[in-house]
């Protein structure tokens, strides 16, 4: 694949400069297209990747919303951005305990990036489930469905606005020279009105909140129940949270385009306000760590050190506080959790019902 640097120098030479989203949209294709970038040799590490503990509890939450639909069968099981598939091979596990899901469970990933597609086939060879890959969400089969989404919507490009005395202006790339910099569209948006504060950075996930909208009509439609763990906020909130990572440590967004993992804070109300559009039940959201511990995580903790030697041992004590430390950047409360369910579904494992406004 050609220098993406260079393509999009040329793109903003010919066409002028690009918004925040595009930017992140070229890169990130480029990004998931060419690399696995999961593990201590990759960029980043996800939760399941850290424990078997965390897939092992999603699936055991499956199985619960599964017996509160009434069991149906075929159930339609679907990963959004499954990475190299540990998670599903983790629930899949679980789900073990009914033979009867095992039965009806179809699985299905939503995955474009084609390493990770191979990874994912080999990570799931022995799972005992025929595969089904998909582009989009639009290409998700009819019926009843349950969903899981761990650290996708971050993953999804969004708009930025700037605060001036102007109104909110939209940010975009461009050059300065041969360098990638930031500026500002000269008109502002007027449909976002007036700023109270000058300087706040205003953040738009219209990538998230349409494959939402899109998941939510499906769900409507189809009964089941999604599943969303992310790193983010309840908003309306203002703040700059892109940001870029490489080798596991940060690095400037706007330096070698398509090397390293973009990502910005997900905004769970947003999110709850476009499931809330298509009549669905909101629940949560609550901090991951209080999730996986009303779904047992120290109890599986407990019981996989009866089995482990010390070293191991001492593993599974540093991954469970890892999954659910508190503090400003501990994944037990930097990361949330929601879920959204057909009407019928009025309760769900770990997670108190919301009303939407």
């Amino acid at each position: 694949m050609r220098n993406l640097t260079d393509h999009v120098r040329e793109l903003i030479a010919l066409e002028g400069p690009i918004t925040v989203e595009r930017y992140m949209s070229l890169c990130l294709q480029h990004y998931y297209a060419t690399r696995d970038p999961l593990g201590s040799s990759g960029d980043f590490t996800t939760s399941p990747e850290i424990s078997q503990m965390f897939g092992e509890l999603i699936g055991l939450w499956m199985l619960e919303v599964w017996n509160g639909m009434g069991r149906p069968s075929p159930v339609h099981l679907v990963e959004l951005g499954p990475g190299r598939g540990t998670l599903m091979a983790d629930l899949l596990r679980a789900t073990r305990l009914l033979p009867d899901f095992a039965g009806a469970a179809q699985v299905h990933l939503l995955e474009t990036s084609p390493s990770l597609r191979q990874r994912q086939q080999a990570t799931l060879a022995s799972s005992g489930h025929a595969i089904q890959w998909h582009e989009n969400v639009d290409d998700l089969p009819e019926g009843p469905t349950l969903i899981v989404a761990n650290e996708f919507f971050d993953a999804l490009p969004v708009r930025q606005f700037l605060a001036t005395d102007r109104g909110w202006c939209e940010r975009l790339v461009g050059l300065e020279g041969d360098r990638l910099i930031f500026g500002l569209r000269p008109e502002p948006e007027t449909a976002l009105g007036n700023p109270l504060r000058q300087d706040d950075v205003l953040e738009w996930p219209s990538a998230s909140i349409d494959i939402l909208q899109a998941l939510s009509r499906k769900l409507a439609r189809d009964t089941g129940a999604a599943l969303i763990i992310d790193y983010g906020y309840w908003g309306p909130a203002f703040g700059d949270t892109l940001q870029a990572l490489k080798d596991h440590k940060p690095v400037d967004p706007l330096d070698e385009p398509g090397e390293a993992d973009l990502t910005t804070h997900v905004d769970f109300h947003r999110l709850a306000q476009a499931a809330a559009t298509e009549a669905l039940r909101v629940h949560g959201p609550s901090m991951q760590g209080d999730f996986l511990q009303a779904l047992g995580i120290e109890a599986r903790a407990s019981s996989l050190k009866t089995r482990a030697t010390l070293e191991q041992a001492s593993g599974i004590d540093s991954a469970l506080t890892r999954l659910t430390e508190r503090g400003a950047t501990g994944m037990g409360e930097l990361f949330k959790v929601l879920a959204v369910t057909h009407e019928s579904i009025e309760a769900v494992p770990g997670l108190p019902y919301l009303s939407v406004s």
